[in-house]
């Protein structure tokens, strides 16, 4: 969808005028419980698409969307008569994914969170396989035997310097 302000403009006027023909003047028994998601239009404001979602059984959706078809030049007409543009849009209506997407996201969000469950049980018993603290760190008796021969070559260095 473009950024053209006509263009959403009719999109929201398509939306409300189409919405409330389907609630109130269509009279397919087809038509289950429609709701229309979202409208796009061309640039040239000459094709509009409708996402639409149904409330029901795999069986209500195909009706609902042979009946939307059907009832495509009753809406067309008024969607012609009440924005007033010089050529009337046609219209596409579209079953939205959404719901269906949400969904399998929902699965796999309640997979993960079993998934994390489990690993935080294993967690729970496990132990390192080596040391808590895998660097290495200079033993007490090396840094010691360190510290003692910076300072006696700093010894010697001071005592050459006092010679």
């Amino acid at each position: 969808m473009n950024d053209n302000p006509r263009a959403l403009k009719l999109a929201d006027r398509i939306k409300v005028i189409v919405a409330t023909m389907l609630d109130t003047r269509i009279k397919d028994p087809r038509l289950g419980f429609v709701t229309i998601t979202d409208v796009r239009v061309t640039g040239d404001l000459q094709h509009a698409t409708l996402f639409y979602t149904v409330f029901g059984t795999d069986e209500e959706r195909e009706g609902t969307a042979a009946a939307l078809v059907s009832a495509t030049g009753t809406l067309r007409r008024e969607v012609g008569r009440q924005t007033g543009v010089r050529l009337t849009p046609t219209l596409e209506f579209i079953a939205d994914a959404v719901p269906e997407n949400a969904r399998v996201i929902e699965d796999l969000l309640s997979e993960a969170r079993g998934r994390d469950a489990e690993l935080e049980q294993a967690k729970a018993g496990a132990t390192y396989a080596g040391e808590s603290d895998p660097y290495r760190k200079p033993r007490e008796e090396e840094w010691d035997d360190e510290v003692n021969a910076q300072s006696a070559s700093t010894d010697d260095e001071l005592g050459r310097e006092q010679a």
